[in-house]
């Protein structure tokens, strides 16, 4: 049974970032289609940076009782996969999180924030307003 704790721990962890996206519209739940194509980029590259480090040898699949032992390709196991998954999720996640943070610390002020949007164009100058006022 511990064969599959750390695959359920990735994604327990993936699940949980998929919460806090849904609850305050980070990436997937804003813009969908963009937070699913960036996300496929993440994977990509990080795939490409895996597959590199294994054709030079510089990178063996480890073992641990932890892991399914389930190989995708040689030195490749199912757990890297969902891990890069994982990371690039993750980053614009918390990169909604640093914007929504940014942007509702700015609300006190009289002129708010002018931070962009999570995935959103910039707010534009009030009537009258100058840009950089």
């Amino acid at each position: 049974m511990t064969a599959f704790l750390y695959l359920a721990a990735l994604l327990v962890s993936t699940g949980c970032m998929a919460l806090l996206d849904h609850r305050f519209r980070l990436v997937l739940w804003r813009a969908p289609r963009a937070g699913a194509i960036t996300v496929a980029i993440g994977i990509a590259f990080f795939l490409a940076w895996d597959l590199a480090a294994i054709a030079s040898q510089h990178y063996a699949a480890g073992q641990s009782a932890g892991m399914t032992g389930i190989m995708l390709a040689p030195e490749l196991p199912l757990e890297e996969i969902v891990f890069i998954t994982f990371l690039s999720y993750l980053t614009l996640v918390l990169r909604g999180l640093i914007v929504l943070v940014l942007r509702r610390a700015g609300r006190g002020g009289s002129t708010g924030s002018t931070l962009p949007d999570a995935g959103g164009p910039a707010p534009r100058p009030a009537a009258g307003q100058e840009v950089g006022e």
